[in-house]
């Protein structure tokens, strides 16, 4: 590996741009498909220029780098091992499109090994416990591992502000040759390429765009011919959800007729529980009615824009 710059004094925003030279460990779940909060046609348009390059603002990742120190120094005083924070962005020697950001660095019996702390949600408590760690983690640390030409990495995680655990991970020359393929197609043929990345039904894609054209301009335009293949698509996809969800339906159904009033039943391997559910329901029709200008006064319009294809 080799360093491309201190980022000791480097601002936020100077960082973001630097980050744009390659793909860095944060990266590799966007192009996975796996992040929520980015979609890869959103990198790929920051990492060609088109778009000013950010980084997904939230609870967790402002808390994240708030508390990195303090979960550095837990994990410090837990195993006694000493985290040398590595001020600089790195570039790995065979992949000059690989670029590492580390959090720390920790030295076992003269080896280097990665240190990355993580807060986490307390929904993930179990995720962790369980024995393993998010597949985005899993992705960024191997990726750093690539980079850094090391055997090891400690991941450090604080859950629900007050579950604090760590785990070692080795090195997996099965998921980093992955890694490396995927990370080389995005770059060379996506970025220098400039080749649109297909745009996929993922979360991150579809808010993405939603928040990209979220306001209509009322106007109505003829659209490319090759769109109809796509308008056809769509529709034979719509038609394949509604006769699976009816399926599916019947099916349930069927499981129902035998249940019967029972509440939990069991089957081979299988727990079918039909449970009771009591739930209130505001009348908002009534109380329309009834106070209108009280319900005026707590009425909250929302924008957005429905797709229909018919």
């Amino acid at each position: 590996m080799k360093s491309v710059i201190s980022t000791k004094n480097l601002s936020h925003a100077d960082w973001l741009r630097y980050r744009t030279m390659g793909i860095g460990g944060s990266d590799v779940s966007v192009i996975a498909g796996i992040n929520p909060y980015k979609s890869v046609y959103q990198l790929w348009l920051e990492k060609t220029g088109q778009l000013e390059p950010a980084e997904s603002e939230n609870e967790y990742t402002h808390f994240g780098t708030v508390l990195e120190p303090v979960i550095r120094k837990e994990f410090m005083e837990r195993t006694g091992l000493k985290v040398r924070q590595k001020h600089m962005l790195l570039q790995s020697e065979e992949h000059s499109f690989m670029l590492a950001n580390l959090d720390g660095v920790v030295k076992v019996n003269g080896e280097m090994c990665i240190f990355e702390a993580k807060t986490a949600s307390a929904y993930k408590l179990d995720e962790w416990q369980s024995g393993g760690i998010p597949p985005e983690y899993m992705l960024q640390v191997q990726h750093y591992m690539a980079v850094t030409d090391t055997k090891k990495a400690y991941i450090a995680a604080l859950i629900g502000g007050n579950h604090f655990l760590y785990k070692l991970i080795e090195r997996d020359e099965t998921i980093i040759s992955k890694i490396i393929a995927m990370e080389k197609y995005f770059w060379e043929v996506n970025v220098l390429g400039g080749i649109t990345p297909d745009i996929d039904g993922t979360r991150a894609t579809t808010e993405y765009f939603n928040s990209k054209y979220h306001s209509s301009n009322g106007l109505a335009v003829k659209l490319p011919e090759e769109l109809v293949s796509e308008c056809e698509e769509y529709n034979r996809l719509s038609n394949e959800i509604d006769r699976l969800t009816s399926a599916k339906d019947a099916v349930c159904n069927r499981i129902k007729n035998v249940l019967k009033e029972n509440e939990t039943g069991f089957a081979g391997k299988y727990k079918i529980s039909w449970k009771q559910v009591v739930s209130s329901k505001f009348n908002t029709t009534k109380f329309k009615a009834d106070n209108p200008e009280l319900y005026s006064k707590y009425l909250t319009n929302l924008q957005y824009r429905r797709f229909n294809l018919s």
